[in-house]
């Protein structure tokens, strides 16, 4: 049966290179992952990450490897620098496709509740409603005003049958038309008396259409305002999440766009733990190494979290690692006999920039990232 399981195939050929070759140096030497464990600091759990490629190796890591092993400390942390960049690319891949399937989950949630009604559709039903009412009030106009044909005649105006008068008159039978009015409304196809050809419109109509026509115009300006609002929250969103990543007193990291079992982001990281919070193992990354005496000083920084803390290797008792990030500081130490590892608590940061770690060993050394 084989020592290693096979590595992950998504794995960048530079990264599978490098565990490739730590698993060679671990096996020429004979040890065991607990026996690696013990001699270079580094928890069993972390080596397995290490050599199985989930999670690449810090290059405290490798120093110490090599110093065990004896290999050449140079030649493997130039394998680590090569690992490491294409590592950071997988990474920067990784999260520009989370960031587009969060946007598509915004617009398709969005989408949900439907663009406006327009408002023509409205101003329409309202014009025809209109004209029915102005058409059924000439008809009662007329059939409550006969007083004869003569005073029809003379108003230019034709009573219409079957059209009834105000609520509580009885319908009003106007009398049959004449020869000449017949020959019209059946010339015209039309109720009302013919117009000439060429001459001037009904003059409510003309007020109909302009108000239509208006109308049309507003709801235009209605959906495309809706639009715009729509699809300019988007970058409103982004906007305000890299506020909330860049300020501790901005956001409250309770977003539900996370990955799964990454429980903060930005501000609602600060003061709480990497691994508790899911921040860390294939999130992470090493943003700044520096080397204080034996002890290895590094800026863990994970961008999904917009989160940084403090991490001491090769440490002893008494030693410490402070993060400053702005105003923000969080500490660690290493309180128990046997422990060289010493972690902080996060701090929101925009970038890996932002933040900056400090060493305090017990022998009064200090040293910080640059």
């Amino acid at each position: 049966m084989p020592r290693w399981k096979a590595l992950p195939d998504e794995l960048d050929p530079q990264v599978r290179e490098f565990a490739t070759q730590l698993r060679r140096l671990v096996d020429r030497s004979g040890l065991s992952v607990a026996a690696l464990s013990d001699r270079t600091g580094y928890s069993r759990t972390s080596w397995e990450r290490y050599l199985g490629g989930r999670l690449l190796a810090p290059k405290g890591a490798v120093v110490a490897l090599a110093e065990v092993t004896g290999s050449n400390p140079v030649h493997l942390t130039t394998m680590w620098e090569l690992a490491e960049r294409a590592w950071s690319r997988s990474e920067q891949r990784h999260d520009m496709t989370m960031e587009a399937i969060r946007i598509s989950q915004a617009r398709a949630a969005l989408g949900e509740f439907g663009a406006p009604p327009s408002a023509s559709t409205t101003a329409a039903g309202t014009g025809a409603a209109a004209g029915a009412g102005t058409g059924g009030g000439g008809g009662a106009e007329a059939g409550s005003g006969s007083g004869g044909k003569a005073a029809r005649r003379a108003a230019g105006a034709v009573a219409m049958p079957g059209i009834a008068g105000p609520a509580g008159v009885s319908p009003t039978i106007p009398p049959q038309p004449t020869a000449p009015d017949a020959n019209r409304r059946e010339g015209s196809g039309s109720r009302g008396p013919a117009a000439p050809r060429g001459g001037p419109a009904a003059p409510g109509g003309g007020k109909r259409r302009l108000t239509m026509f208006l109308a049309g115009i507003v709801g235009m300006v209605v959906v495309i305002a809706a639009v715009l609002f729509l699809t300019g929250n988007d970058d409103g969103g982004k906007k305000n999440q890299g506020a909330a990543s860049a300020s501790p007193s901005v956001g409250t990291g309770t977003g539900t766009d996370l990955p799964a079992g990454v429980k903060c982001a930005g501000a609602g990281c600060t003061g709480k733990d990497a691994e508790a919070m899911g921040c860390s193992g294939d999130l992470v990354t090493t943003a700044k190494t520096a080397t204080v005496g034996a002890t290895t000083l590094e800026v863990r920084y994970s961008r999904t979290c917009g989160a940084a803390w403090g991490r001491i290797t090769g440490a002893a008792r008494g030693d410490s690692v402070r993060i400053t990030a702005g105003t923000t500081t969080e500490r660690g130490d290493i309180t128990a006999t046997g422990d060289t590892i010493a972690y902080t608590p996060m701090v929101a940061v925009k970038d890996a920039t932002g933040a900056k770690a400090c060493a305090t060993l017990a022998s009064g050394r200090t040293g910080c990232t640059t």
